[in-house]
């Protein structure tokens, strides 16, 4: 029954492109596709660019929430390295001012597939970011240390000592870093990261 309600909906509204928004028979067509740029970091899955910026873009902005699903996807396949090595996959958590506008967490989709992927919980709530800080994309390189800096703070871990934490992009990794000094506070004693795209700043 399940399978054929998805059918109806495939026929109703096909699978679209991540990158460019034209019909697709997976995450992103077969042009799109050619033009991701995989990153040489284990700790990402693309180089920021093209149609994996789009594809971003379309997720965090253009209330393509549907995106999260297929993209988180694509990372559950990268993750699939820490099974077995992870209790837990924790989000990088929006402020919850910033989550109520934009009406869902981006980082929150991606992460419940990847924790589908590896057999273990999504733990939506394991961080709470507790001050709603400038979005580190409209700041100059010294000042995204200083911007996170005590942003989060340890919520709802069940006592998971090995965590897989998740976030879109990656830029200077300052978030990344006091996202897991939280974690760390929070009493996890093993944390990896996984992100959809590294950028690199010029």
């Amino acid at each position: 029954m399940k399978a054929l309600l998805e059918d109806l909906v495939g026929l109703l509204a096909p699978p679209r492109c991540a990158g460019c928004d034209e019909p697709a028979p997976g995450v992103f067509c077969p042009s799109c596709k050619a033009l991701l740029d995989p990153a040489p970091s284990p700790n990402a899955l693309f180089n920021y660019g093209g149609p994996i910026a789009d594809a971003i873009h379309r997720l965090k902005y253009r209330d393509r929430s549907d995106l999260g699903a297929s993209l988180g996807t694509l990372m559950g396949e990268a993750a699939r390295r820490w099974a077995g090595r992870v209790d837990a996959v924790v989000p990088v958590p929006l402020h919850w001012r910033r989550r109520r506008a934009r009406g869902y967490d981006q980082a929150a989709l991606l992460a419940r597939p990847i924790a589908k992927s590896l057999e273990v919980p999504a733990l939506v709530r394991g961080l709470r970011r507790v001050r709603n800080t400038p979005q580190q994309v409209d700041l100059p390189h010294e000042a995204r240390q200083r911007n996170v800096a005590g942003a989060f703070v340890p919520g709802r871990l069940r006592s998971a000592s090995r965590a897989l934490l998740i976030d879109d992009v990656k830029t200077t990794g300052a978030t990344l870093r006091a996202a897991s000094k939280a974690l760390a506070s929070g009493g996890v004693d093993e944390i990896h990261e996984l992100v959809l795209a590294v950028r690199l700043l010029v």
